[in-house]
């Protein structure tokens, strides 16, 4: 991990505020190109809506304890009492995903109380709770992490999450401290790394498939750790899947690896349905009589499909949509389902890049875009219009703009969504936030206490 060290807070001074227009008098290029091409390759400003953002915190812990989250909690933990780190390393800023499948139909009793505890610990990010368990992305020094992921476990249901941590840059520590090369006032509303904005939302699903009868809980695939993976994949009768979406396969997947091209994971039981013949037949009557041309036809489609491969190994991100997209499966009467575990992610950071099946780069749900082998970060760039990955080459087409659109959605957008978007961006190369120069930070005469923090859950 990049061992790069927060500087005192004390020690930070808010930048100048100069127009970043005078700095980029080509708004189709990258507002801080005229700072650095490696640091403008390397670095995105805008955040993109996913199902695991990523936000960079700060400051120390403060004592509480968890009665004040709870509200009332019998079963209170003093914050302080849980384990102090002495070791610098602590001040290390850290970005933990993490999830887990749980039977947890009261999990909107933990909003609140895990909202407070992260704004008081200053770690940010996002959290979706779910009756079917959590998922999340989160990050700040490591002590503070490490005390809201303990918290969270402290529920039994919740114990061993499953967890992977990355790594922090430089450009993400400074915009975490609201300062950057790039964005003189601050990170703006848009930026994930802040270290006052946390969301903990409640949802159906917290990965959406669209099948609550899907249950993780009950039955899974066998999981199958980095180093062998590429043995099982190389076997000739091994069916690999992609379960990612068609903008996330475009720019890298296993080699032979199966496409589905679904536009979101929803279409991931439909593929199934559509690709392969089930293994049982219909209603469970093999030699029920055909009346009708529909259903002979019907029939004939069926026979057409190719049989239930005999081992299927699928892969994602980071192993929580295989989670469903395995179960799925072996509802559907598939026999042998593996998915990798860790997903691509700790496939990239476990095997060597001389060893590695993987072709491509993998795009991530933050300010990294993609990332590479060793999870260094790619050169993918994303399309704030349509929140895609999009490579050197797409942004030498003229139906590239930056902030605007990409040679992916140009042709769906309207000249008024495009001349939205046109002015969103030259506010942002004006103030480095949206919306102006009061966005993102606290005028000075506003004294902000941790109870004070944003009301957005």
């Amino acid at each position: 991990m990049l061992r790069y060290r927060a500087p005192p807070l004390h020690s930070l001074r808010m930048l100048s505020s100069p127009s970043l227009h005078s700095l980029n008098p080509n708004p189709r290029l990258h507002p801080a190109s005229s700072i650095s091409e490696s640091s403008n390759r390397r670095f995105q400003l805008f955040s993109i809506p996913i199902s695991h953002p990523v936000v960079i915190s700060h400051g120390n812990p403060q004592s509480m304890t968890l009665s004040r989250c709870l509200s009332g909690s019998t079963n209170a933990i003093p914050i302080s009492s849980l384990p102090e780190s002495n070791n610098s390393d602590s001040q290390i800023l850290v970005v933990v995903s993490f999830y887990k499948f749980a039977d947890f139909p009261d999990h909107a009793r933990l909003r609140q109380p895990l909202k407070s505890l992260c704004e008081e610990l200053r770690v940010s990010g996002g959290i979706i709770l779910a009756p079917e368990g959590i998922n999340g992305s989160i990050c700040g020094i490591r002590e503070s992490v490490e005390k809201v992921l303990n918290f969270i476990q402290s529920d039994s249901r919740l114990k061993g999450l499953r967890r992977l941590e990355s790594p922090v840059s430089p450009e993400e520590e400074a915009i975490h401290h609201g300062h950057s090369s790039s964005s003189p006032l601050a990170a703006g509303e848009d930026a994930p790394f802040r270290w006052d904005h946390v969301r903990v939302k409640l949802k159906k699903e917290i990965v959406t498939l669209g099948m609550p009868s899907v249950l993780p809980t009950e039955k899974v695939g066998k999981y199958v750790r980095p180093r062998q993976w590429n043995e099982l994949i190389s076997d000739p009768d091994t069916v690999v899947i992609d379960v990612r979406n068609s903008y996330e396969t475009r720019i890298g997947k296993f080699k032979g690896a199966v496409d589905p091209c679904t536009k979101s994971f929803r279409e991931f039981p439909s593929w199934v349905e559509d690709q392969f013949q089930p293994s049982e037949p219909k209603n469970g009557h093999p030699e029920a009589n055909v009346n009708s041309s529909d259903e002979s036809a019907e029939n004939q489609l069926e026979i057409s499909k190719p049989k239930t491969p005999p081992r299927v190994a699928m892969y994602c991100t980071g192993g929580i949509r295989c989670e469903k997209a395995s179960s799925f499966l072996l509802s559907k009467g598939f026999k042998e389902v593996y998915h990798l575990e860790g997903g691509i992610l700790k496939y990239l950071e476990e095997v060597p890049e001389k060893e590695s099946l993987w072709e491509g780069e993998c795009f991530v749900f933050d300010k990294r875009v993609s990332v590479e082998h060793g999870l260094v970060q790619g050169n993918h760039k994303l399309c704030y219009g349509c929140k895609q990955p999009v490579s050197d080459a797409d942004m030498e087409s003229p139906q590239w703009e930056y902030g605007v659109s990409c040679p992916y959605c140009y042709s769906s957008k309207s000249i008024e969504e495009k001349e939205r978007a046109r002015a969103r961006q030259r506010q942002f190369e004006t103030w480095g936030v949206i919306g102006g120069p009061d966005k993102g930070r606290k005028p000075d005469s506003v004294k902000q206490s941790p109870t004070q923090l944003s009301n957005s859950i």
